[in-house]
């Protein structure tokens, strides 16, 4: 691992921890952190959507604020499709701003690490993560991969940072204009030091016994999608 991010330390302030959040949710709708997920998503929904499904529940490992799962939830709505949302947060202070932004707005915020899922096997449609790879271990990552497919029925989405010279100078410029402190510039850069290339992504996957393959994506994403029940999956 390189370097600590604030979002590493479980006895962050909680103030920092949300202000940190804010910026991240800045640049996930800016920068392709957004889009990244939901494109990934969209072939699931249109799928499910001819086969005749109508509700389907989706687990968020690391959600933030939420904002990808709820822009998850407005792309589903077009194909008839209703998501309830579940956002997990493994730090104490980052479920407390989830839980309070979005009570009122259908995403449920849950208290838990993403390892140790307390979903039984095939109990949600979908299972999200967007930028927490880099925060793990090589080995973690894999178990936190094999959590994500297990859980799922329909569809997985990992999406993180792809490491990138020109990407942490542009985070680095970007954050001044977006009014971004000194700690969400640090750590913006460093996750990108921590990010992966598709072949790193593509190893983790192959560990984790996941067929899936890593596609680059605007803004410097790197995506992996799958559908778990799927031969070779």
């Amino acid at each position: 691992m390189i370097g600590v991010e604030l979002l590493d330390d479980p006895r962050a302030a909680p103030e920092a921890v949300r202000a940190e959040l804010r910026d991240i949710a800045v640049l996930n709708s800016l920068f392709g952190g957004v889009r990244a997920v939901v494109g990934a998503l969209q072939p699931f929904f249109a799928t499910g959507a001819s086969a005749g499904a109508r509700e389907w529940t989706l687990v968020d490992v690391g959600t933030g604020l939420g904002d990808i799962p709820r822009a998850a939830a407005r792309a589903a709505r077009r194909h008839g499709i209703t998501l309830r949302l579940v956002g997990i947060e493994r730090n104490r202070a980052a479920a407390r701003a989830a839980r309070d932004l979005n009570g009122g707005l259908g995403l449920k915020s849950v208290l838990a690490d993403g390892g140790r899922l307390p979903l039984a096997s095939g109990s949600v449609d979908v299972a999200i993560a967007s930028q927490v790879l880099h925060h793990l271990a090589p080995e973690v990552a894999v178990r936190f991969i094999q959590e994500l497919s297990a859980v799922a029925r329909r569809a997985v989405v990992i999406a993180d940072l792809r490491r990138s010279r020109v990407a942490m100078a542009g985070v680095w410029l970007a954050s001044f204009p977006l009014g971004f402190g000194a700690v969400t510039r640090r750590d913006a850069v460093l996750s990108l030091r921590r990010g992966y290339t598709r072949g790193e992504l593509n190893t983790l996957l192959d560990a984790a016994g996941v067929k899936a393959v890593a596609r680059y994506r605007p803004g410097f994403r790197v995506v992996a999608a799958w559908a778990p029940g799927a031969p070779g999956s």
